[in-house]
């Protein structure tokens, strides 16, 4: 399979897998088939998953948004590419000696610790280990935040383990988090890559970052969602290229 529809067949294989029906099926493979372009006189994707559900349904209407926010994503060719060229240059990392470092606040903590987890044990099939880190040590938190305060907790991990070889990897719904911010801009002085995946606007951390996707979505969930598949799509791209 080309790399380029390694996005929109990992989203196929999403959709299948939450048991929509035919009619959703036969849209999803237009997806994989176009690489996000419809067909004429195909419904989106959002049209599809309203179709599925009742219009009084509060589950309903939360999927039909989660799944406007994904065909929003696909509609920009550039988010998708990014997501290639960021998985090359974090193999290259890898390839070198470096490591993934990440990090993100509530959610986006767990979904930093997600995609790490999948580096570092296993994805989808057996391979070898690959060097990935989230700073999600209680003993590191509660030390430099009650020493120093919260806005330090990651800028301080980083400028203990961070090196020039290795990419950061930052998460931030709102783009606002000040200790996201310093952690950014302690990995800039260290000479790290760093990547950042956003949300509403990008906040003041939109521009900082070597890479960064600013995704759709009015919400947090929503926009953790779309982090979520990126971060899974740029794990399967890794592999890829690092031939696992």
């Amino acid at each position: 399979m080309p790399r380029k529809s390694l996005f929109a067949n990992g989203l196929w294989l999403f959709l299948c897998e939450l048991g929509q029906d035919e009619a959703i099926k036969w849209g999803a493979v237009g997806i994989r088939e176009e690489w996000g372009v419809w067909r004429p006189g195909r419904p989106s994707l959002a049209t599809l998953w309203r179709m599925s559900f009742s219009h009084g349904s509060r589950a309903g209407k939360a999927i039909a948004a989660a799944a406007e926010a994904v065909q929003t994503l696909l509609s920009d060719p550039r988010q998708i590419e990014r997501i290639e060229h960021v998985a090359a240059v974090i193999a290259g990392a890898i390839r070198s000696g470096g490591k993934v470092l990440a990090c993100g606040n509530g959610g986006s903590a767990c979904d930093a610790m997600h995609f790490c987890e999948e580096l570092t044990g296993r994805f989808r099939n057996d391979r070898r280990a690959l060097p990935a880190i989230a700073c999600v040590d209680p003993g590191h938190l509660t030390c430099t935040a009650n020493d120093f305060g919260f806005e330090f907790v990651f800028s301080r991990w980083i400028e203990a383990l961070g090196t020039q070889a290795d990419v950061l990897v930052v998460l931030s719904t709102s783009g606002n988090s000040p200790n996201i911010t310093r952690a950014v801009e302690a990995a800039g002085k260290l000479g790290m890559t760093r990547v950042a995946l956003l949300g509403r606007g990008g906040g003041v951390l939109s521009g900082l970052c070597e890479y960064q996707w600013i995704v759709p979505g009015k919400s947090s969930e929503r926009i953790q969602e779309l982090h979520m598949l990126i971060l899974h799509t740029l794990v399967e791209c890794i592999e890829h290229e690092l031939g696992l």
